[in-house]
């Protein structure tokens, strides 16, 4: 009827213009019409605002409104008329017509008129067309589960005659008569009524009960999802755990979950039979947001009998939730780290980045000031410089295959810095998130169960009480958890690998022997990762039938010694002083590899600037800093590693024997020995709780690997050779040398200026230059500071002005040129 005038409709309906006008105008009031959609083939809608127009049989209309076909949502549906003309026409005819009763509907003012009927078995009948879901976007309504009635003839078949001889016809054969029905959409739609006498009059309808009860199929969730609300329930996590469990049904349980999800919540899945995983988590997380989404999911899965899928996916929210407090607790822990006398900085700006070697035994650091020492040959296989974000990488462990790593490393190269950083980044999310779980175990943590029987879970339960309702047990079957013990030398008990029984219950209590035995075996924690950091041991800590790997900490680089005085120091200035004192000392900058002397550094250069404020004057001795470095290594670190602390007899008896062996080997020009040649009484204490060794396995010929021990550093062999040479002066008044001069020029009690004597003289005859940094040790032990740090080790204060002097003197008397450069390098040990 678009474009065709009102006079044209008239003439073809056989009505009055009037009576066309008033209808279309009432139409307009009613809907807002709009141009009907192109005609289709099969499927057909005539859409009238929000009304679509339909063809129902009067048999149909006679049984009532809700046997009429309709879709599964409940929404009447019928096949509609092709032409909004067909509707229109009936109603025209309807409002040409004086009724006769003001109670008569709009069905039956049009069978009421003897002079025009249909000559079909069809009636007009109308209904709202559904409203669109919200946010489904511009795609048409699945139209898969609709039932349609026959169609209609044309609008020129069925009307084409409409003469009271043929309604009368009609209604003998249907016994009824043709009717027009309206209903709108929703839950409006029965609220309204149009009398036929005012079709503009809308009466309001009073509601049933049944109108304002619950939808029958309404899903009733297994539990509030305000109840499982948490900061780890995220878009990440939620998509993942809902996909996952989705993914282990079948795919007729797949569509049969689509099913149950479009029979409780129609509008947002309609289309859901087309959806695949992805599309379907998609549309669930935007329709009801992180915790509906999941309770939505584990209900619909229990009403399908799929209660081990429900408990799968609250495993999984459970599981993130502990990560996440785990995550929160290890932010908290390893945050800060204690710098100078216990002054908390953030990891973040202290931490610099560590040498890791992918291959270990690579022994200790050889640079020397002076000498040239031989490269040991200890590679196995061709190493690489590993990153923190490169250690246990993902590529890394599927190269490997191996489930137990050692972390080797001498005393302060760094080892625990290094796994603070790694699981510091991990609960920040930086870095090795392939890991679900983290769990960093120190050994000194660990001895408080060294008295009863606990198993692994207490143990986690104990240290990460978070953790309390996450069954490590869970863990044995999954390869994405990270076991770290850190300090592995600091346990004190042998592990009998031949006779300790097997152990693989978590959750069982047995000694924490038998726990950390069954660990380094692979049996306790399953495919779980182990790393474990150590020193270089005397004895091997796994068994010889475990597949393992091994890497080693190596300590800074040139460029990370800058960059951790920059970090440490805020002020530029001073930052840029610390630096350039460290490399006018060349033994001292070779030795700051080591970030536990980079630390000892920068602490003394703190303390200097905070007491002289300006113009502070760094020292130049560098025995200052080696002692500091032996009373940390034998004293503050070796309690942890001990029970039971050396009494100043026994560690002064211990450093005399470590100091012989350390003269005798730097006489020979010995920087290494082998194991079986070290004195088995100090080689524990030397290697393990000291630290003041390493050992380290070397190739002495093809096919043939030889165990050998040598000091961290040649210089710390040259230190500890003087300290044994001072110390048996002083508290045995020998002379190690046993070189009797040919006059004494020193009265009694100062026989110690022999030794300095008979040290100058063998330092000048050596050509090599092996004892000059053992003379400049030797004399910076005169200087005062240093006797008072060393003042336990000695039986009677000593008289340090005198000896300081004394040392000068015998130092200035010397002319030999080609020693000016080694004697001034002694002055300045003595000027602090």
């Amino acid at each position: 009827m678009e474009g065709q005038s009102v006079r044209t409709i008239g003439k073809t309906s056989k009505v009055s213009p009037g009576a066309v006008a008033k209808t279309i105008k009432r139409y307009k009031e009613m809907a807002h019409i709009r141009t009907p959609p192109p005609e289709r083939k099969t499927k057909s809608h005539l859409c009238c605002g929000r009304f679509k127009f339909i063809r129902v049989p009067a048999s149909e209309i006679a049984r009532g409104t809700d046997r009429l076909p309709c879709d599964n949502t409940g929404d009447t549906f019928c096949w509609s008329s092709p032409h909004l003309s067909s509707v229109l026409l009936y109603d025209i005819m309807a409002d040409s017509t004086v009724m006769s009763s003001e109670n008569s509907s709009i069905g039956d003012a049009v069978s009421g008129r003897g002079e025009s009927a249909s000559n079909e078995d069809e009636d007009l009948y109308y209904i709202p067309e559904r409203r669109p879901s919200l946010d489904l976007g511009p795609a048409p309504m699945d139209t898969s589960h609709w039932h349609f009635v026959d169609q209609a003839l044309s609008p020129a078949e069925s009307y084409g005659s409409l003469n009271s001889d043929d309604l009368e016809e009609k209604e003998d054969e249907e016994g009824s008569s043709t009717r027009v029905q309206l209903e709108r959409a929703e839950s409006f739609s029965s609220c309204y009524s149009i009398d036929s006498n005012d079709c503009e009059k809308i009466i309001l309808r009073e509601k049933s009960r049944d109108d304002t009860a619950e939808p029958s199929n309404k899903l009733e969730l297994i539990q509030d999802p305000d109840e499982i609300k948490h900061p780890s329930l995220t878009l990440k996590f939620t998509f993942k755990a809902v996909c996952d469990t989705l993914k282990k049904l079948q795919k007729d349980e797949f569509s049969m979950f689509k099913w149950k999800l479009w029979t409780h919540y129609p509008q947002p899945f309609s289309g859901s039979q087309s959806m695949d995983i992805v599309d379907l988590v998609d549309r669930l997380l935007e329709t009801f947001g992180f915790e509906k989404s999941v309770v939505i999911t584990r209900t619909v899965l229990i009403t399908m009998s799929k209660n081990k899928l429900a408990e799968f996916l609250q495993a999984l929210c459970t599981k993130n939730e502990v990560c996440y407090e785990l995550r929160t607790a290890l932010k908290k822990k390893f945050a800060e780290e204690l710098i100078m006398e216990g002054e908390p900085m953030p990891l973040d700006d202290i931490y610099t980045d560590l040498c890791i070697s992918s291959a270990a035994d690579n022994g200790p650091n050889i640079e020397h000031e002076i000498m040239k020492i031989d490269k040991l040959n200890t590679k196995r296989t061709p190493d690489k410089l590993l990153s923190l974000a490169e250690t246990l990488s993902q590529e890394m462990l599927n190269s490997s295959h191996a489930r137990l790593m050692f972390l080797h490393g001498v005393a302060g190269s760094g080892k625990s810095m290094f796994i603070k950083k790694l699981v510091l980044d991990w609960a920040l999310e930086r870095s090795h998130q392939h890991f679900s779980f983290i769990f960093p175990l120190a050994l000194r943590e660990l001895k408080q169960f060294e008295s009863s029987e606990v198993s692994m879970e207490e143990i986690i339960w104990t240290l990460y009480p978070e953790t309390k309702r996450f069954k490590i047990e869970s863990l044995r079957g999954e390869d994405n958890a990270l076991f770290i013990f850190d300090g592995l030398d600091e346990y004190t008990e042998e592990f009998d690998f031949a006779q300790t029984e097997i152990h693989s219950d978590p959750s069982s209590r047995v000694s924490l022997n038998i726990n950390l035995v069954n660990i380094l075996r692979g049996r306790l924690l399953g495919s779980s990762m182990c790393l474990v950091t150590t020193r270089p041991q005397v004895n091997p800590f796994a068994p010889w039938d475990v597949h393992y790997d091994k890497l080693e900490v190596c300590g800074f680089g040139d460029a990370s010694k800058d960059e951790y005085f920059k970090k440490r120091f805020k002020d530029p200035n001073q930052a840029a002083t610390v630096i350039q004192y460290v490399k006018s000392l060349k033994s001292l900058h070779i030795m700051c590899h080591l970030p536990l002397v980079c630390t000892l550094v920068a602490d003394e250069c703190q303390r200097i600037f905070r007491e002289t404020r300006t113009g502070a004057k760094l020292p130049r001795s560098i025995t200052y800093m080696y002692t500091k470095l032996l009373l940390t290594l034998v004293r503050r670190l070796r309690r942890t590693r001990a029970l039971d602390l050396l009494s100043p007899e026994a560690e002064q008896n211990f450093l005399l024997e470590l100091g012989k062996l350390a003269f005798s080997m730097l006489e020979k020009g010995q920087f290494k020995i082998a194991r079986t040649d070290w004195p088995e009484s100090i080689a524990e204490e030397a290697v393990v709780r000291s630290g003041l060794c390493t050992q380290y396995t070397i190739i002495s010929c093809v096919l043939f690997y030889e165990d050998m021990v040598s000091f961290i550093h040649p210089t710390v062999q040259e230190y500890l050779a003087a300290l044994y040479a001072y110390l048996t002066s002083r508290n045995q008044e020998k002379n190690i040398f046993e070189l009797k001069p040919k006059f004494s020029m020193y009265p009694k009690g100062h026989k110690i200026m022999e030794l300095y004597k008979a040290a100058m003289e063998k330092s000048l005859q050596s050509q090599d230059g092996k004892l000059d940094m053992f003379l400049r040790f030797l004399f910076g032990m005169a200087c005062k500071t240093n006797q008072e740090l060393l003042h336990t080790f000695l039986k009677s204060p000593p008289k340090a002005g005198d000896l300081t002097r004394n040392c000068v003197s015998l130092i200035k008397k010397v002319k030999e040129p080609s020693a000016s450069s080694n004697l001034q390098r002694c002055l300045e040990e003595l000027e602090m």
